[in-house]
This record gives structure tokens, sequence and C-alpha cells, in this order.
């Protein structure tokens, strides 16, 4: 609950933000695009919905989820000024779904800010059938400098950052593996600076 306040708190200012990196964002859009064919799609903490947008036409079905109800409603803004029959938005978690409901998995900037990483990931392997491909996009600030892994604790403490964990790639590849995975190479999109965004593509086994 406290979760879902903070993020619906900041769902403007976030909806307003701009992009980082948008050649590093497009890389990563355009290699998930062809696991998508065909395929019924999850995107877990899908935030404002612009990924969805960009994504849900090339799916078979697209469902969008959040915990953050403020954030679901700028999504469905967004939907119904530009509508999309195969995508919906809905205020849930992984743990909301059923087994084999889907064959993609989705998580964007969200995995370094569960609680239970290792629950989660339990879960969405449940969500998926053999062979189905979890994708995910992940913040690894346990290999950021010292200086922002001192701040974060700070600024928690004072209500101005969520809750997050300081993951690292391997911390991410390990948890993916004991949950049932088997994972690609790690890759790294970005397009300038240091880059502590890792894409793994990840398969149920």
């Amino acid at each position: 609950m406290q979760d879902a306040e903070f993020w619906s708190k900041m769902a403007p200012r976030y909806a307003r933000a701009k992009i980082g990196d948008m050649d590093g964002y497009s890389r990563s859009l355009e290699q998930i695009k062809p696991v998508l064919r065909g395929a019924r799609v999850l995107e877990l903490g899908c935030g404002t919905g612009l990924t969805a947008m960009s994504l849900a036409p090339h799916a078979e079905s697209y469902t969008a989820s959040d915990i953050a109800p403020g954030m679901i409603e700028i999504a469905k803004g967004r939907l119904a000024a530009q509508p999309m029959a195969n995508l919906t938005f809905q205020v849930a978690q992984a743990e909301d779904f059923g087994p084999e409901q889907f064959d993609v998995v989705l998580a964007q900037n969200y995995l370094h800010l569960l609680r239970d990483l290792p629950g989660t990931l339990a879960h969405v392997h449940r969500l998926l059938p053999e062979g189905g491909v979890f994708i995910s996009k992940t913040p690894c600030l346990g290999a950021a400098p010292f200086y922002i892994r001192w701040l974060v604790p700070v600024l928690q403490a004072v209500g101005k950052a969520p809750y997050l964990t300081m993951v690292t790639a391997t911390d991410l590849e390990q948890a993916l593996r004991q949950a049932g995975f088997a994972c690609d190479p790690t890759e790294w999109h970005a397009s300038r600076g240091r880059d502590l965004r890792a894409f793994i593509v990840a398969r149920k086994v």
C-alpha cells in the first residue's frame, strides 16, 4: 500500500519526464518486438503506459499492469486518446494473474523495486508455459558509484525515494535461475554514459 501511494503521487511528474536515453530505450524496444508476435503479453510495472502503447501493436493481446492507481489512470487516458483493441491497463501485480495465462512477461525498470524478488520471480515462472519468455531491464544499483548507494537510504528516510534494492546483474541472473529460468547473456543498451540497466531475456525451463 505504501509503495502504491508513493508511485501514485509521483505519477503526474513521471508522465511529464523525458526519457533520458532515447536511443538506448529504442534499442530495447526493437529487441522485444519480435518476441511478441502472436503472444499474450503481460507488462508488470507499466507506469503511465508509454512502453505498452509502443509494444502492444506487435502482440496478440497486451495486459499492462501497475500497483499504483495514479499511474494507471494516466495510462488509461492515453489509451482513450489512442485506442488499441488488444491493450488493457489495470491496477495489479504478478500475483493477481493465473498459471500459464501469458506467453511473454515484461518488467522494465521494475525488479529493483520489489520487496520479495524471489517470490515474484517464482510467480512469473508460473504465469508462463514451458518455453515462455520473461524480459526484464533493471537498474543495477548494486554496481552504482558509492555516493548513489549512500544517498538512496537518506532519500528514503525522508520519503523522497521509493523502496528499492541494490541488486547487481549477477544477483538478477542468479535469482532468475533459482526461479527456474534459463538466461540469455545479459546485454547493456545505453547509448552513452555508464550503463547500469541490465537487459535480460530469460526462458522458462
